[in-house]
């Protein structure tokens, strides 16, 4: 068949066979189809949608492109879950819901992506722990999981090939906000990497790639039912976006908030509030814990206890990274050499922010991608980053920028200052977490 054919009937309007979706697959998997020829067929999907069993058969014909990882013969003593979020600013819950959950008795095998469009990648964030092997053959990623109860790579090459090749031309032809293509992508990671339950994370508001919670219960939806099919049982939470995940969004700088997180340190109220309940939801659905009150105070205890940050060290220094990670982070991570405070121009509450403008900041320093083959510079970003209904004055910044260049930092600020809006009074407070989903 022709692959011209199959765009047409697309473009058209019409639904694939599984008989089209598969060669489709193939062309991806194996690069007989052009990128341009990829791009319009994505397109051609983000205008007119697929249907259910289109999605579907996407689904398990990208998990079935490459290796399928197999944990029944592992003598594993807990269930096998993982957790994927729809991304944002400053989402760096990957660090801590996989050795929460693990410290609680699961093994997460946990396959992310890189940065998507505005949003930051789990992969390149972990990269910025030198030494660390975000890419380990199969052998050592199940060993790391069997040994230590989770492991944090990238897609490697074997793993739902097609998706991996789809992803980044996504990333860079502005289609990423397809619902049944996102379905198809983490789906597909998920069922390749053998789990047996799953917890999604999806966001709407002004970072995310769904605007409203209505939106974003579409997708969780659509996930639940099409993960269904291949008997992965999951849950979703839908989470508000509409600011900074956290104090921090980068790389380095996310892997350092992180950190106190695990150590107890520091745990941002909403940050805080996303990772407890996504780490009980997995308890849940893997029958670990029947009650959500019960599985909270177990999940708390991993973090107070110190158990999960030393399920993180582990886990780093198993796939290569420096054992003294969580005591001395300071001493491995990159530093920018350019910091620069930016305040509002007048004080007062802050009543909005425009998180998708925050995104693009980090982009422009340098942390996020424009095209597909951009290296990042690990140590950009922002910390200290103002939330909704916090006050801003002279002494207070909007955010502090980690730049490389005065002039990066400069063009930055400039955005930072655009994406805030300052009121004379507090707003109205909202809740971090809208709704629960599952498939009972």
């Amino acid at each position: 068949m022709l692959f011209t054919d199959i765009i047409r009937k697309k473009r058209d309007g019409g639904e694939l066979t599984p008989e089209e979706v598969a060669f489709f697959v193939d062309g991806l998997a194996d690069g007989s189809i052009p990128a341009e020829q990829v791009a319009a067929l994505a397109m051609a999907v983000f205008l007119n949608s697929m249907s259910a069993e289109e999605a579907g058969c996407l689904t398990l014909a990208m998990a079935a492109s490459g290796s399928v990882l197999e944990w029944q013969d592992e003598g594993l003593d807990g269930p096998v879950v993982d957790k994927h979020s729809t991304g944002g600013v400053g989402d760096k819950v990957s660090f801590l819901v996989a050795p929460i959950a693990a410290a609680c008795g699961c093994y997460v095998p946990m396959i992310s992506g890189r940065g998507l469009g505005h949003t930051g990648g789990t992969t390149d964030k972990v990269e910025s722990i030198p030494g660390y092997n975000a890419t380990p053959d199969f052998a050592l990623f199940k060993k790391v999981v069997k040994s230590v109860g989770c492991a944090i790579i990238g897609q490697t090459a074997d793993l739902a090939p097609a998706d991996r090749r789809l992803y980044a031309i996504r990333d860079v032809t502005a289609t990423v906000e397809s619902i049944p293509l996102i379905t198809a992508s983490i789906l597909s990671k998920k069922i390749a990497a053998g789990t047996q339950a799953m917890v999604m994370d999806v966001k709407f508001g002004t970072g995310a790639f769904m605007s409203g919670a209505d939106r974003a219960e579409e997708l969780a939806k659509s996930i639940i039912a099409t993960a269904a099919k291949a008997n992965l049982k999951t849950h979703a939470l839908i989470t508000d976006m509409n600011e900074c995940l956290g104090h921090t969004a980068g790389n380095a700088v996310e892997i350092a908030e992180s950190i106190e997180y695990l150590k107890n340190n520091h745990r941002e109220s909403r940050l805080d509030e996303v990772v407890m309940s996504l780490c009980v939801e997995m308890l849940i659905a893997t029958n670990l814990e029947t009650d959500r009150a019960s599985a909270r105070t177990k999940v708390n205890e991993a973090v107070t206890s110190g158990k999960a940050a030393e399920v993180f060290a582990r886990m780093v220094h198993a796939l290569g990274g420096p054992g003294d990670i969580v005591d001395n982070y300071e001493k491995h991570l990159p530093t920018a050499p350019v910091t620069q405070a930016v305040f509002a121009a007048e004080a007062g509450y802050v009543a909005a922010v425009d998180a998708f403008a925050l995104g693009n900041a980090i982009i422009e320093l340098g942390g996020g991608r424009r095209t597909m083959g951009d290296e990042l510079d690990l140590s950009a970003g922002l910390t200290n980053v103002a939330p909704i209904g916090s006050t801003v004055d002279k002494g207070h910044p909007l955010a502090v920028i980690q730049a490389s260049s005065d002039e990066t930092a400069r063009v930055a600020a400039a955005m930072i200052r655009e994406a805030y809006e300052i009121s004379e009074s507090p707003p109205a407070e909202r809740p971090v977490i809208y709704n629960i989903l599952t498939a009972d």
